[in-house]
């Protein structure tokens, strides 16, 4: 028998999946946020577009440090 072990997968990629929940939290709450104010919640309406908003810098951010070569 030989003990030969196939090499591991490659680690995935923290920023990607980063990526992916920041995208997803961004169009959830933008759309949420402006759904909240056509019903007339304001004070839910503001809120979803503030995180919107804080989705979208960690958005770009992630996107910054991936360019930039940032492993993971």
């Amino acid at each position: 028998m030989s003990d030969y072990l196939p090499p591991p997968a490659p680690p995935r990629s923290a920023l990607t999946l980063r990526l992916w929940l920041a995208g997803f939290g961004l169009v959830f709450n933008s759309v949420a946020g402006w759904l909240a104010l056509r019903a007339d919640l304001t004070w839910l309406g503001i809120l979803l577009l503030l995180l919107a908003v804080v989705c979208l810098v960690d958005f770009g951010w992630v996107v910054h440090r991936k360019r930039r070569g940032d492993p993971g």
